[in-house]
């Protein structure tokens, strides 16, 4: 019999505690390459401190859980892709089960998606399907700078009026395979994140220079998390919002090793879609 998000939750444990890897200060402004730079330039740079945190049960909390109030939600998800590492089947079936999704849950009028990264650190280690390690760091994804950017950059022609109206950048975050035992990912309450605490940092492609948000260390953060999730459960995880008026507007995150993982756990499979989603005008 398949296992409810709800039973899942009263089998996991309640509080785990880890350490979560912050930067130190935000002085030179922090750079990240997305490729191997020239002889001589680090592939990132800022000082990393690893903190001791407090990492909740999320799955105690799915029925007080909004994206506008914590800036991240859980929901069940199923799915028809046969191989995630296919980045053509993902496109093609994938992504519009994502946009449903996306529809569903925020009621957006538009959801355009225009990227996707799968992590497998054994794959990432050989160099292959694309795969990428689990990001180690706390971040965000994107900024007030670069967000309306990622409008212009995918949407030019219809950038300057989208850009009048409401608009967020969500990820879909879901493990490839389930359940997830080493390395989950770990959300920060969008309320306990402080605008001291926010870091820019460039992330530099071959082509352009993008931006990204680290975090410094603040006790006040709250650190949540949903154990073991399947193949069926996805995450919703708002990275920028142009609301300002008190909603979650920015959710730090990171993977982090979790100290409940069992010695023989297997390597953490996950893909996270990102998309930009558009509410229609507020009527006056």
């Amino acid at each position: 019999m398949e296992t409810s998000i709800r039973e899942q939750a009263n089998t996991a444990v309640e509080v785990v505690n880890a350490r979560l890897n912050y930067l130190v200060n935000a002085t030179p402004k922090p750079v990240n390459y997305t490729y191997d730079p020239p002889a001589g330039v680090p592939r990132s740079s800022g000082k990393h401190v690893s903190q001791d945190v407090a990492i909740r049960n999320a799955r105690e909390l799915l029925d007080e859980l909004s994206l506008d109030t914590n800036g991240f939600v859980l929901t069940k998800h199923e799915t028809a892709v046969k191989d995630f590492y296919d980045s053509e089947e993902v496109k093609s079936i994938y992504y519009p089960e994502v946009e449903r999704l996306l529809k569903q849950e925020t009621g957006a009028a538009r959801v355009v998606i225009f990227d996707h990264i799968v992590r497998n650190p054994v794959l990432a280690k050989r160099g292959e399907k694309g795969a990428r390690e689990p990001a180690k760091t706390v971040h965000n994804d994107y900024t007030v700078k670069s967000a309306p950017r990622r409008v212009r950059d995918h949407l030019p022609e219809e950038a300057d009026r989208l850009l009048q109206s409401r608009f967020a950048e969500i990820n879909v975050w879901r493990p490839i395979r389930g359940p997830i035992e080493s390395s989950p990912l770990a959300l920060c309450d969008a309320r306990s994140l402080l605008p001291g605490d926010v870091v820019p940092c460039d992330l530099v492609y071959r082509d352009r220079v993008g931006e990204t948000y680290g975090f410094t260390y603040n006790p006040q953060h709250r650190w949540y998390y949903f154990p073991r999730m399947e193949r069926n459960e996805a995450i919703l995880l708002k990275c920028y919002d142009s609301k300002d008026d008190g909603r979650a507007r920015f959710t730090a995150h990171t993977s982090f090793e979790d100290p409940n993982s069992p010695a023989n756990a297997e390597p953490r499979e996950s893909i996270e879609v990102r998309a930009l989603v558009f509410w229609p005008p507020v009527a006056i």
